[in-house]
């Protein structure tokens, strides 16, 4: 495409239901919003390691017409081991600024102070994609990793899961910063809540059986 071919895409996209649930679910993960032209527009920027890749293909087919790249491999160095990363990026687009301001402070990701209206089971599904693990077999419980956030933000998130899934949640202090971890007693809840939406690659973040 060339310039204006592409101005004139942009002009027909729209951020799908399905899609904004999504993206509420990835942002408190792993998926970042950049912008180029101080905050008029953003691209979503997904990333993840290259054993991810499914994952990866999989949230490129779902925000596909935003992309013009196919997703591609990234070597980085990070303490002098060699890994590599899949990734892609959207298109800059004003449909992406709302969640920018709900998501970023001067910068920085946070909670946003909607996250309660914001996230949905889909949404909670994707977070667990991006940022969770079952514990062990042993307790079923489960862990998300959200160190990224302050101490404050992670509390707002563990009582959004009591409150709005009723999920038996508290803090876990790490020394990168603090984890939600779910009580193995709601595994079952949490397995009805999200099972619907987490694609073939990730069931092995949530067995079942045992």
């Amino acid at each position: 495409m060339n310039t204006k071919e592409i101005r004139e895409y942009k002009k027909r996209l729209k951020l799908t239901g399905i899609q904004r649930e999504i993206l509420v679910g990835i942002l408190l993960g792993d998926a970042h919003l950049e912008t180029q032209n101080n905050g008029r527009t953003y691209r979503l920027k997904i990333e993840q390691s290259l054993e991810h890749r499914d994952y990866v293909e999989h949230l490129y087919t779902v925000f596909h017409e935003w992309v013009l790249t196919p997703p591609s491999i990234r070597s980085v160095v990070t303490k002098g081991i060699l890994t590599q990363n899949y990734r892609f990026s959207t298109l800059s687009h004003g449909a992406f600024r709302f969640y920018a301001h709900q998501f970023y402070l001067n910068g920085r990701k946070r909670v946003p102070e909607k996250i309660g209206r914001l996230i949905t089971p889909r949404s909670l599904a994707y977070w667990f994609m991006d940022d969770g693990s079952i514990k062990s077999k042993e307790s079923r419980g489960i862990i998300i990793n959200t160190q990224s956030f302050s101490k404050s933000e992670v509390k707002i998130l563990v009582n959004l899961l009591k409150t709005k899934f009723d999920l038996d949640s508290k803090l876990r202090r790490q020394r990168e910063g603090f984890q939600i971890y779910i009580s193995g007693f709601c595994f079952e809840r949490f397995y009805a809540i999200v099972k619907d939406h987490i694609i073939d690659s990730m069931l092995y973040k949530l067995p079942h059986s045992w």
